[in-house]
């Protein structure tokens, strides 16, 4: 009977142990550029202050620790930049904040500043998130367009 016991609770430590390690599936969030400003502009680098929008659809609230990303701008990388900040995204709900990048890439500014003002940009976003209470990291990627 003590066998039994033993093997009874061994199985539900490795089951225990085994639910740990995979951990919650979450999914990335949505993240998009809510508005892109330059703030300085000089013949080789411009600065420009990139406001970005996350979703969070997960059920949970993602505690985010730093977040890294690349800006690419009608097909050509445009920025790379990050923020160190913590701050959480509720649960099926948003953050915004605010960060600087500072880019030479000529060619990609030239393309930006020559749209006229009504005129869809394309962009792709490409990041990850370092989330805190050991969740890890998560990889986002989107798609889409702004105004400039």
């Amino acid at each position: 009977m003590l066998e039994l016991r033993i093997a009874v609770a061994c199985v539900a430590v490795l089951a225990l142990v085994g639910a740990c390690a995979t951990g919650p599936k979450l999914e990335p969030p949505r993240v998009s550029i809510a508005s892109l400003k330059l703030e300085n502009a000089e013949l080789w680098s411009q600065r420009f202050k990139v406001r970005l929008h996350l979703h969070n659809p997960n059920d949970r609230d993602l505690p985010v620790q730093g977040l890294e990303y690349t800006i690419e701008i009608a097909g050509q990388e445009f920025a790379n930049g990050s923020c160190a900040d913590s701050f959480v995204i509720p649960a099926h709900g948003d953050a915004e904040f605010d960060t600087n990048v500072t880019t030479n890439l000529a060619a990609a500014v030239l393309k930006l500043v020559t749209h006229v003002p009504t005129t869809l940009v394309p962009y792709r976003l490409v990041g990850k998130l370092t989330l805190g209470e050991g969740l890890g990291r998560l990889a986002f990627e989107e798609h889409a367009s702004f105004t400039p």
